[in-house]
């Protein structure tokens, strides 16, 4: 889990980086389609054909289309944002998640949990800085990337144990691909040598980067999991400082200390109630 921790900051760098040349839908479409290329080897060794047939084809549309969402969302934010801010405000995810859990899992949520919800979001509007002049509009544009993030999250727990992981993450990546290559390519300009470089790179990082994180989850609970999985913005401020040269201001860091911090005590305390 920590390797695709650090992993996966990586590949949002690349994206970022790629962004300075190429429009965002054609960045998240490089994203989809090398992933896809990747993930088709790995799942021939490891699955029969009979294992690909999805059990609840229409959850599986409705999780691709939101993962599809969540990153054309997530990728604009990040060609006009320093990476680790917009991070922060993708980790309004299992706040999200814990929010809506009883209205969509019918799940039993204590005091605690909604208190850390409340106050994750108070971080979320001191990143955001609304009504001062730092305020950025395409802050809004990470905070929907992780809000439907959280959906997507839900829509996951729905799915859990009707397919293996590394299926349902193949099949999120043919809808992107597809929808993507229907939108792109009729206008498509070839990219550069480096910029065609860039996006296989890109698309092996999230290869790597996911299958670490789905075979993680293989061998240790979600709840023991989740809390690791914010080492995610330790790599996304070294990504952000020694490719860009981003680092957040004082305020921006207190924003993303409570943001991180409700999210981690909401993680730890599934855990212990899962124990």
């Amino acid at each position: 889990m920590l390797g695709g921790m650090v992993v996966l900051p990586v590949q949002d760098g690349l994206a970022k980086y790629l962004s300075q040349t190429q429009p965002v839908d054609v960045v998240v479409w490089a994203r989809y389609t090398f992933h896809l290329l990747f993930l088709l080897p790995l799942l021939a060794l490891r699955f029969h054909w009979v294992d690909l047939v999805p059990k609840r084809p229409g959850f599986q549309l409705l999780r691709g289309g939101l993962m599809l969402a969540a990153s054309l969302l997530f990728f604009g934010a990040l060609a006009r944002l320093p990476l680790v801010d917009v991070l922060a405000l993708f980790f309004v995810s299992p706040l999200v998640v814990t929010a809506l859990a009883p209205i969509v899992l019918r799940e039993r949520i204590g005091w605690r949990r909604v208190l850390a919800v409340v106050v994750g979001f108070v971080g979320v509007l001191v990143l955001l800085r609304p009504g001062l002049g730092a305020f950025e509009p395409f802050a809004l544009v990470g905070l929907a990337a992780g809000v439907v993030h959280g959906v997507y999250l839900l829509v996951t727990r729905k799915l859990a144990g009707t397919a293996p992981p590394l299926v349902t993450l193949t099949y999120s990546a043919l809808l992107g691909t597809a929808i993507l290559s229907a939108w792109v390519l009729p206008s498509w300009s070839a990219p550069s040598p480096r910029e065609l470089l860039i996006m296989v790179a890109l698309g092996a990082a999230a290869t790597l980067g996911h299958y670490l994180v789905v075979k993680a989850f293989d061998y240790a609970p979600a709840a023991w999991l989740a809390p690791v999985g914010f080492a995610e913005i330790v790599g996304a401020t070294l990504v952000g400082f020694f490719a860009f040269g981003d680092l957040p201001d004082a305020v921006s860091w207190v924003g993303i200390a409570v943001i991180v911090g409700s999210g981690l005590y909401i993680s730890l305390r599934e855990r212990r109630l899962a124990t």
